[in-house]
């Protein structure tokens, strides 16, 4: 795959949703540092992953992908660091027992800094300023000294990242997550919304560890049941970071991304002979391509000989994201494409980035019933084509904000203003989160039961 590569071949390539920084010196010396430094990630948890994605894909288990939309400076705090972790554990538990297969936890964590933007500027009273991109490359107040890409910012993002998988290293061994918890992982919204449900399950989780106990089989001596295998993603948008943290695998002697254990290409950077494909292309990673609805057969099958030529399992996740109404318009055809090649991929739904609105009180949301209806109509396509749905990706957080209306608690147009924390785009809150793990848990326990009657 990477015999004709280097990492720095994308420097060669058309470049968009990129900074242009003003002082070369500056930009070279933090790239220089970057390159000193340990990676974030290593080369075997990539490998690990990238066989679970593989069982994923053959319907042998689900990967849940979730976390901020680009993640704060400002707002970086353990506290929240744990509180996503419970929550994505939580949801996790419901789909592992709807699903009835082990769930691949993904955060979009330690990595998630950059975001692309629908235009290079923004104007307010006139003023016309570059867009913010993120803390990884600029400020979002809006003045022009803070709206200059600083490369600076990557030495930060570096250790704010290093630390978060710290933490969430030591969250997911050191007993947080041992499932004798479950319980406990709760973040103040189970009290309502939910609760008896999550309750319910909770009891009858406890009730089986019981039995097994009773029985001989004691879960404190299975390693599986008290820790969790947690990684984590980003999109790989800022290139020169994503450069300067490329590492060859000692074990293998080909380049691995060593930002995250997984990076993805945007629908903005998916073009097949951009600078985002050709990094991409090169590192061993398990690679994500996030598929809209300018998606074409042509522009998937190219960029599927691009970035798995080998067709290798677990090594693609196709990471669907339409618009509640639009995906029986646009997922079928793709589908087929996938089929008619013979290609080893992972379908994956983002429900959330098709679903963007402005409120009438002028805030950008995303409304919780659109989001469902996405999610439902991504299953009700694989049911048809009889292929696998196999994950789900979220903008979500542990944080109790509103940003997403609706769900149970009806987070309304005029509530947005209460917790309105985002500073790009709008996420689920936790009590949101859990509301769609069940719903998705429904659709794969009736995967599972179509399953056992065709069968």
């Amino acid at each position: 795959m990477t015999s004709n590569w280097t990492k720095s071949d994308w420097r060669a390539k058309p470049r968009i949703q990129m900074p242009d920084y003003t002082d070369a010196a500056a930009l070279a010396k933090v790239e220089e540092q970057l390159a000193a430094y340990p990676p974030l990630v290593f080369a075997g948890e990539a490998r690990r992953l990238k066989a679970e994605l593989g069982r994923a894909a053959r319907g042998e288990a689900f990967l849940l992908q979730g976390g901020d939309c680009a993640e704060s400076f400002a707002e970086f705090s353990a506290d929240t660091i744990r509180d996503t972790f419970k929550v994505m554990l939580q949801m996790a538990v419901v789909l592992t027992y709807g699903a009835k297969v082990p769930v691949v936890k993904v955060g979009r964590m330690a990595g998630q800094f950059a975001k692309p933007r629908s235009a290079p500027t923004e104007v307010k009273d006139g003023v016309e300023l570059p867009s913010y991109r993120g803390d990884i490359i600029n400020d979002l107040p809006f003045t022009p000294e803070a709206r200059i890409p600083n490369p600076d910012k990557m030495l930060q993002a570096y250790t704010q990242a290093a630390a978060t998988l710290n933490l969430l290293r030591a969250f997911s061994t050191g007993g947080f997550a041992d499932i004798h918890r479950v319980h406990s992982w709760t973040t103040g919204f189970a009290e309502e919304d939910k609760a008896a449900a999550y309750r319910d399950l909770s009891n009858r989780i406890a009730d089986a560890l019981d039995f097994m106990a009773a029985a001989g089989v004691h879960a404190d001596e299975i390693e599986s049941l008290e820790t969790v295998d947690f990684y984590t993603s980003h999109e790989a948008l800022l290139l020169e970071y994503e450069e300067a943290l490329c590492r060859i695998d000692s074990t293998s002697g080909l380049p691995v991304a060593g930002s995250g254990h997984m990076i993805w290409i945007g629908d903005r950077t998916r073009q097949p002979d951009g600078a985002h494909v050709e990094f991409c292309r090169g590192v061993q990673n398990p690679i994500g391509l996030k598929c809209g609805p300018t998606t074409t057969p042509e522009d998937l099958k190219v960029l599927m000989n691009k970035l798995n030529p080998e067709n290798e399992e677990g090594r693609l996740t196709l990471i669907a994201r339409f618009g509640a109404g639009k995906v029986a318009e646009h997922l079928p055809r793709l589908i087929e494409t996938v089929k008619a090649e013979g290609a080893n991929v992972l379908w994956v739904c983002d429900a959330m980035h098709g679903n963007t609105v402005k409120s009438e009180s002028g805030f950008k949301t995303r409304p919780f019933e659109r989001v469902l209806s996405e999610v439902r109509e991504f299953f009700a396509c694989h049911r048809e084509a009889g292929t696998v749905p196999g994950g789900v990706h979220f903008e979500m957080t542990g944080k109790d904000v509103t940003e997403c209306t609706g769900g149970v608690r009806a987070v309304s147009d005029e509530d947005l203003s209460l917790r309105y924390h985002t500073a790009c785009d709008p996420r689920l809150n936790a009590s949101q989160s859990l509301e769609l793990a069940f719903l998705v848990a429904e659709e794969l326990s009736a995967n599972r039961e179509a399953a056992r009657k065709a069968g």
